[in-house]
């Protein structure tokens, strides 16, 4: 048995996601995303996806292609309000979405790759996340085709005072898919600032997490202290170059004094 993770193209790293996969994926907006191998799951035309991430990217760019090519089964987010196609899809009833909380959908993920099966949660009691009815799916002629069921809510004393929390379950895919700044052959991982956001936790809840990185290091060149990711989550490494292309959002400047 070797602890050599890596694999030679991003091609090769998913060749054996299927259609109707479930996927977490990381990035936040269009920061941190993996998209090498999002572009090399579009090359494949693997469909019916269901996919878990903090958002859908662009039209263009990010899990957006994906959406675009019509290979979204199924997204659950906690935004999704760049995306024009995204907003087609789903009113027009192609495109199921779970709609969740952000810290509610970190820590789903978290719990998942802890094996954590719940945990409970005072963030969206008194509301349609947890009394359910938020319209998951339409139907074509506008009506829901799909709501989201009630969740338990219990009673629990928290400093002294008694507050209601719902149950929110956990959240495992079959594979994870994240970026990192840098990676050893043994998969430890050093995400760049922000670009950390989602993609530690999506890593910890694929059962099979894909990893690409920047530049690829042999192991102990990475200071134990400086893992944002042990390797334990990390199952296949592809090195994927300093010069993929990343792309603003929303590019903003000062104006001219």
């Amino acid at each position: 048995m070797t602890l050599d993770k890596t694999v030679g193209s991003a091609a090769e790293a998913v060749a054996d996601i299927p259609d109707g996969a479930s996927l977490a994926v990381g990035g936040f907006g269009l920061c941190g995303i993996p998209m090498v191998l999002i572009q090399a799951l579009l090359e494949r035309r693997v469909g019916d996806l269901s996919v878990v991430s903090n958002n859908c990217g662009v039209d263009d760019w990010g899990l957006g292609v994906l959406l675009g090519a019509g290979l979204i089964r199924k997204m659950t987010s906690s935004y999704v309000g760049e995306n024009k196609e995204f907003e087609r899809q789903y009113l027009s009833g192609e495109l199921e979405l779970e709609l969740t909380p952000q810290g509610t959908l970190a820590e789903k993920l978290r719990a998942g790759g802890a094996g954590i099966a719940g945990f409970f949660t005072q963030t969206g009691v008194g509301t349609q996340v947890a009394e359910g009815g938020l319209p998951q799916k339409y139907a074509a002629d506008g009506s829901i085709a799909i709501a989201s069921k009630a969740k338990p809510v219990q009673t629990f004393t928290m400093r002294g005072e008694e507050h209601e929390f719902v149950l929110e379950e956990a959240i495992t895919t079959d594979f994870a898919l994240v970026h990192a700044l840098k990676g050893d052959r043994h998969g430890n991982l050093v995400f760049d600032k922000s670009a950390r956001n989602f993609s530690p936790l999506c890593a910890m809840a694929g059962r099979i997490c894909i990893a690409e990185v920047e530049e690829l290091v042999e192991p102990g060149e990475i200071d134990a202290d400086a893992v944002h990711l042990p390797g334990i989550f990390v199952d296949r490494v592809v090195e994927v170059g300093t010069d993929v292309e990343k792309r603003i959002e929303r590019r903003t400047v000062r104006e001219g004094n």
